[in-house]
Parts: structure tokens; C-alpha cells; sequence
């Protein structure tokens, strides 16, 4: 077998092994849907009427704008689930136990970040319906809807990787949930919830300016119909930096907390 051979097939060996995981542990890996979940239903329910007719709207009109930005904020709660894996493994012993098999190094943290974007999807998958049970009813097309679903796993992937580095640097379990706290604010501080030019100007400028946005905005635009503009080129072009940061970022800690 070629060394790449060697690199996939040790990465779905360790992909397998922290599926099984997710499966044993649900509460954990589906416990990032619980929050969406409970803010949509906050939202709409508590708030929706008065926010939807300040939007020109009422209850439906506001689950409508709200949605996408849950579904956002779902991607970013996965970061917590993963700062925590990546922790456990490396503190736990189990780490030195890989470096004595005859693994490639890469094959941990492929393993952990593909994990993360599948059981991420399988989370969202429940706030999609728990949106169409409130009487969310997106009009996309099933091209639509397949470019929707590659902006989430895009998303996730990024996240994955600058969580699983946050991991990397926490010595605790406990340091590890707390570090991505910041990626799970971040939509709060952008347009999931109310329109970014309603806010006071410095607020507003770092609402548009956030990675966040063009995502949400993409995603409304997606499976609502409004206008995307340049968001969706914006988007992507913050997938790629945050992958690529993340990326860099875990190996090089990686590499230099598993050397001999």
C-alpha cells in the first residue's frame, strides 16, 4: 500500500472509533442540538410576535428569518463536542498508546474533524425538524438545498478543526468546553437573530465584518429566497482561512505534544 493508502485507511479506522463513541455517548454528541433547539423555540414562541412585527411581520414571518441562523449556530455549538474529544484523548493516556502502533500521526486528527462534521449534520438534521414542526417552510429547490447542505458541512469542517486545536491546548476537560464558548457566541453577534443593520453602529459593523454573517445570510438566502449578493463568496472564503488556521494550527500542535 502507498503512504496516502496508509493515511486513509488509518483515518477511517480512527473515524470509526469515534463514531462509536458518538453512538455510546449521545447525550454528548447530540447535546450541541439542544441549545439551536431551545433558542428556536424560545425565540419564536417568547419573542416572535414582537420581534416579527418590528420586522413587518409576525410569528411565521420571524421563524422564517430565524431558522437559518439556528441552523448556524448549531455548526458553531459543535465546537464544544470536539474541543472535548480531542482533550480527552490527548490527556487521557489513550494518545500514548497510538504513538506504539504503527499508525500515521495525521490519522487522529482526520479521524476526530471528520467525526465532528458527520455527527454535526446528524445534529442539524434535528433542528431542520424541529423548524418544519413549528411550520418553518423553506422554498428551495433540491439544488438549493444541496448547495445549503455543502455550506454546513464546509462550516463544520472549519469549525472542527480551530476546535479540535483548542483542544489541543487545554489541559483540562473542563478548559476544553470553555475555549469554544467564544465560536458559540459568535452568531448571537450577528444577523441569526435580528437584521445586522438594526443594531447601534459598532455593534453593526462588527456584525457585518464577523465570519458569521455572510454564512447566515448565505444560508437564509439559500432556503428563503432573499438576496445572497457577495455573501456566499465571502463565506467560503472564510471557510478556507479558518481551515486552513485550524489546520496548521492542530498539527503543529499536534506534532509537537506527540514527539518522542
Amino acid at each position: 500500500m502507498s503512504t496516502l493508502s496508509y493515511a486513509v485507511h488509518d483515518s477511517m479506522t480512527m473515524l470509526r472509533r469515534n463514531l462509536k463513541h458518538a453512538l455510546r455517548y449521545p447525550a454528548v454528541s447530540l447535546g450541541p442540538a439542544m441549545m439551536p433547539i431551545l433558542m428556536l423555540l424560545l425565540f419564536v414562541y417568547a419573542f416572535g410576535d414582537s420581534i416579527g412585527v418590528g420586522m413587518g411581520g409576525g410569528r411565521d414571518a420571524y421563524l422564517e428569518y430565524l431558522t437559518p441562523g439556528v441552523i448556524i449556530m448549531g455548526v458553531a455549538a459543535g465546537a464544544m463536542s470536539t474541543s472535548i474529544a480531542v482533550c480527552q484523548d490527548m490527556t487521557e493516556g489513550i494518545i500514548n498508546r497510538f504513538r506504539t502502533m504503527n499508525i500515521t500521526r495525521s490519522s487522529f486528527m482526520t479521524g476526530h474533524v471528520i467525526g465532528s462534521v458527520i455527527t454535526t449534520v446528524v445534529s442539524l438534521t434535528l433542528v431542520v425538524g424541529v423548524a418544519l414542526a413549528l411550520g418553518f417552510r423553506p422554498d428551495a429547490n433540491p439544488l438549493e438545498w444541496l448547495a445549503a447542505a455543502g455550506l454546513m458541512a464546509a462550516i463544520a469542517f472549519a469549525v472542527a478543526w480551530l476546535s479540535a486545536a483548542l483542544g489541543l491546548i487545554s489541559k483540562t476537560v473542563e478548559s476544553a468546553s470553555n475555549k469554544p464558548l467564544l465560536i458559540q457566541f459568535l452568531p448571537f453577534l450577528g444577523s441569526a437573530f435580528v437584521p445586522a443593520d438594526s443594531m447601534a453602529p459598532g455593534l453593526r459593523w462588527f456584525a457585518e465584518n464577523q465570519p458569521f454573517t455572510p454564512m447566515t445570510e448565505t444560508l437564509r438566502g439559500l432556503l428563503t429566497g432573499s438576496q445572497i449578493g457577495n455573501s456566499g463568496w465571502i463565506s467560503l472564503a472564510w471557510c478556507a482561512g479558518i481551515t486552513l488556521v485550524g489546520y496548521i494550527w492542530s498539527r503543529s500542535l499536534f506534532n509537537s505534544t506527540t514527539k518522542h
